[in-house]
Order: structure tokens, then C-alpha cells, then sequence
């Protein structure tokens, strides 16, 4: 256990003292203590089942059965129902917005707290400027009337807080604020963020990713398994000891020698476009793009929301929507994938960035998910051969380590990594020459993030073909050989690891970025 993990708390706003938790014979919380002083930024970090969302739920009153002491200002308190919370100036922020669209923004800010003319009719006036004086207070320039449906999540993300300012919360508790948002609305909630620390707002804010912990929180506090392991401040962490609270054990650094040079080329695209005529008017989503992947290679696709990075993959493995053009080889001989079924039958596999909707049969076994794409090869005359199917099961189920009680559980009761680690089995299990990946850690947990670093290091250093898209730059930069970075549909340069940086990817990223620039760096 951590040096820190078992001082006492100052006092400070609110402090969470010895809380354990039970549901009927598992527990799932020994002992925990927090402490948050006014204006702290403390995150609450661990992998899923760690018991971050239980502790929250009991602070923020939806948690009602618990052992243990909350204290405000120094003062026992114990909620009863989140009204209670709420009325003692803590409020929640879940990761599901808890948001009526078709309502107004100003509707939705006071919902459950109007205040009425004459007892009857909900005074919008007052309302609207109360609304606006709440988001000016923000930095915001959204309209109150509104409706919260025709906003984009990060907006909706600060409707959210402005409800939390209306009931005055003095503590405000963020779960994953971020995992929907575009890099520049993560921009916008977090300078939102610093300044209601500035005003002495104390917020708990969850958040898998490190890189926006390191930047944003004073103090980094780890569970795992239920129990607390680490509170130090941010300047005594790294992110090596941060995961390693997380998971228990020390991180690993993986050093690649660039042997892919030397090594065939799977997988070579030329010229690639695509036309959007769906939206308004037409739209190149993709304006020219070529680039080969070699075996062993791990090849990244980075830019902004809206760049093409998806559409790239989703062309190649012939599920893209509009007009198509360009040319593709796998292995030297030129091919033209119309559909998906033919982009497997050419040994290419997808994982999608939306693994419920589009990855997983999740009222579904595992081994029925597993074995789904390789159904043809399992079966003889029509008939599944049961041993056959069962033995790729296993060998999925092992191969990429899913946590699990067997291969007839749901496939929709396992966590998020669980889950991505399921997709990859199943396709991994059609023997590929190339695996696209779009968002293959969205929405998981360390542990399972860092076993599925190691999982493509081992599978590029057997010779696949892996080309990755990732939102997070720092994961892009730490998977990748190579990274061509997206620009409104332009390919902008081919940075090589060495020298691609977060403030290079950006820098072609963006649509200001520099023709002399871009030139180094597709001679890269």
C-alpha cells in the first residue's frame, strides 16, 4: 500500500471517512477514505469494478446503505436521497447526461426548481436571464431557449455544470466527462473546470485517460478492487506509478526495433476518394490518399472529428458510404472490396469504433460472437461442427485473455474491455493479413488498455499488418510506427516515431497548418 493511503484526511468541504460497501455477500468497498478541500481538482482513478462509481453514489446521496461517516464541513451528514445532497451542495455529473432534449437549455437547468408565477406558471423570463447570467459566469454563448437536443455533446457537457451552479454545489463530481467529446470541446470543459476551481468549487473528476488527469487535477487518488492504494499530489506522479496503482503491477515499455522496413508490404492503397453526396451538397470525405503497410508495421491514422480517418478504413474494407475511387492491393495483387463479406474473404478484418452496435451481438454468447464470422470455415454441409467451434472458442477466449465465467456468458455482462478483447478474438480467429482498428480503447480501463498494447505488439511482431485510428494522441504516438495524419479529408504528412509528437500531429492536423511543414513531414 502507497505511504499516502493511510494518512487521515484534513480537514476540508467534504470528507468521506472508513466507507465500505456490501451488495448481499460481495463487497465491494473496505474502508475508504477521501478527503477535498475547496477548489481541489482530485481525480478518482482505477480500472472498471474498482469501486469509483459506489463511492461516488454514496457521497452524491444515490447510495443510501453504507457504513461509514460523510462529514461537510467538518459536520456529519448522511443523505437519505440525492435532494439531500444536493441541498448540502454536492452535485453528480454521470457519464449518461441526465438531459431532457427536447426541452430548452434554460428549461433544463432549473428542471424540478422552477420558479412559479402565482404557483402555477413557470416564470421563463426570470428563467432565461438567470440561465444566461449562469452561463456568462461560464465563459458559455449558448442561447437558454435552446432546445438541448440540437447541441453537440460538449455543450450539453456544460448544460450540465450550469445545473450544478444553480443548486450552488460546492462539491461537483464528474464521471468520464470526456469520453464523448471532440479534442477542442475537451478544450472548452476544461478551461469551464479551471475556473469553478478558481471560484472554490471542489471536484472529484473520473477519467481513465492520464494524459488530462496530469493536466488538470491537483491530486490523483487510486482504487483498486474497492480499496484505497494511492492519494499523493500531482507532482509526485508519474503516469508509469499512476497505472501501476491502477493494475498492480509495474508498466512495461515496449522498445520496437523498425524491422517492418525490411519486411514485405501487406496492405497499399492509391489514390483513395470518396464523395459524400447524403449530406448537403457534396463533400470529399476523402481527397487522395495513398500509403502502404508492411508486415510487422503498426500504421496510425490521426487528425480531428471529421477528418476521413474512419471513412479510410470503413473504404478499405468496402463499408463506406458514397462514391468510391481509388485502387487497393493486399499482398501485391490488386483487389476491389465491394463489401464487407468480401473485405474478410480478402483477409481483412475491422474493428469498429462502436463495439455494441456494430461489433458485438450483445444478448449473445461469447463463443456464439466468437465463432459468428468464422462460421462458414467451422461448419461441413451446412452443420456446424460443435468440437471444431468449441476449440476455436477456447482459443480465442485465451488468446486475448477475456475475463470471463465461460464461453456461454452474455457477451453484454462483461466490462467494456472485456468486450474489445471479444472483438478482437473473433476476428482475430479468421486469420487476417490486416486488422483496421478505429478507437480500439474507447471507453476501457487501463488494465484492459494496456493488455491490448501488448496484445498488437505481439501480433505486429508475428507479422500482421495493424492500421490504428485513436482520438487519444498519446496513445496514437506510443502504438504507431508510422502516423499519417488527416486533414478535412487530406492526407497532411506521414510522421514517423521519432519524430511525431502531440504537437506535430497537431500541427497537420489542423486546417492552419503550413505547406513547407507538411512537406518535411510527408518526406519523413
Amino acid at each position: 500500500m502507497d505511504e499516502f493511503a493511510s494518512q487521515a484526511p484534513s480537514r476540508g468541504v467534504l470528507a468521506a471517512l472508513g466507507i465500505s460497501k456490501s451488495f448481499g455477500a460481495a463487497r465491494v468497498l473496505f474502508d475508504v477514505t477521501l478527503s477535498l478541500a475547496a477548489g481541489q481538482v482530485l481525480a478518482l482513478m482505477g480500472e472498471n469494478g474498482a469501486g469509483k462509481s459506489t463511492l461516488m453514489k454514496i457521497i452524491s446521496g444515490v447510495q443510501t446503505d453504507y457504513e461509514g461517516r460523510l462529514e461537510i464541513d467538518g459536520e456529519p451528514v448522511r443523505f437519505h436521497d440525492v435532494r439531500q445532497a444536493q441541498a448540502a451542495g454536492v452535485a453528480i455529473i454521470h457519464q449518461e447526461l441526465n438531459l431532457v432534449s427536447q426541452m430548452t437549455v434554460a428549461d433544463n437547468v432549473f428542471l424540478g426548481r422552477e420558479s412559479l408565477i402565482g404557483g402555477i406558471f413557470v416564470d421563463r423570463k426570470w428563467a432565461n436571464a438567470e440561465c444566461r447570467r449562469l452561463l456568462d459566469r461560464l465563459g458559455i454563448s449558448l442561447d437558454p431557449q435552446t432546445k438541448v437536443g440540437a447541441l453537440r455533446m460538449g455543450e450539453q457537457q456544460l448544460v450540465e455544470i450550469a445545473k450544478a451552479l444553480a443548486i450552488e454545489a460546492r462539491v461537483l463530481i464528474m464521471d468520464e466527462p470526456t469520453s464523448a467529446l471532440s479534442p477542442s470541446e475537451c478544450q472548452t470543459l476544461f478551461k469551464v473546470i479551471r475556473q469553478l476551481a478558481d471560484s472554490g468549487v471542489a471536484i472529484v473528476y473520473i477519467s481513465h485517460r492520464i494524459d488530462e488527469v496530469m493536466a488538470l487535477a491537483n491530486a490523483v487518488m487510486v482504487l483498486r478492487d474497492g480499496r484505497h492504494v494511492l492519494t499523493a499530489p500531482i507532482g509526485e506522479l508519474s503516469r508509469e506509478r499512476i497505472i501501476g496503482a491502477m493494475i498492480g503491477r509495474d508498466v512495461v515499455k515496449h522498445e520496437r526495433a523498425l524491422s517492418y522496413k525490411s519486411r514485405p508490404v501487406v496492405l497499399s492503397v492509391r489514390d483513395l476518394s470518396l464523395l459524400d453526396r447524403e449530406r448537403q451538397g457534396v463533400r470529399k470525405a476523402i481527397d487522395t490518399v495513398s500509403f502502404d503497410v508492411h508486415a510487422g508495421e503498426v500504421f496510425g491514422i490521426g487528425g480531428l472529428l471529421g477528418s476521413g480517418r474512419t471513412e479510410i478504413l470503413e473504404w478499405i474494407f468496402g463499408a463506406a458510404r458514397g462514391e468510391r475511387g481509388g485502387r487497393m492491393a493486399i499482398e501485391g495483387e490488386e483487389v476491389w472490396i465491394g463489401s464487407p463479406i468480401e473485405a474478410c474473404e480478402a483477409g481483412l478484418a475491422f474493428l469498429t469504433e462502436d463495439r455494441k452496435a456494430k461489433g458485438l451481438v450483445l444478448h449473445a454468447s461469447i463463443g456464439e460472437n466468437i465463432a459468428l464470422p468464422s462460421l462458414q470455415r467451422l461448419s461441413r454441409f451446412g452443420f456446424v461442427r460443435r468440437a471444431e467451434q468449441a476449440r476455436a472458442v477456447d482459443r480465442g477466449i485465451a488468446g486475448v485473455g477475456v475475463r470471463c465465467q465461460g464461453p456461454e456468458q452474455a457477451v453484454g455482462a462483461l466490462s467494456g474491455g472485456n468486450q474489445q478483447k471479444v472483438v478482437l478474438a473473433k476476428w482475430l480467429e479468421t486469420g487476417p493479413r490486416a486488422l483496421l482498428l478505429d478507437e480500439p480503447t474507447r471507453g476501457i480501463d487501463i488494465g484492459a488498455k494496456q493488455e491490448i498494447y501488448e496484445l498488437l505488439f505481439k501480433l505486429a511482431e508475428r507479422g500482421m499488418a495493424i492500421v490504428v485510428v485513436s482520438s487519444e494522441l498519446p496513445e496514437l504516438i506510443y502504438l504507431s510506427d508510422r502516423i499519417l495524419v488527416m486533414c478535412e479529408g487530406r492526407p497532411m504528412g506521414v510522421l514517423p516515431r521519432g519524430i511525431a509528437s502531440e504537437e506535430a500531429v497537431m500541427r497537420l492536423a489542423t486546417p492552419a497548418s503550413s505547406v513547407a511543414y507538411t512537406a518535411h513531414a510527408s518526406a519523413a
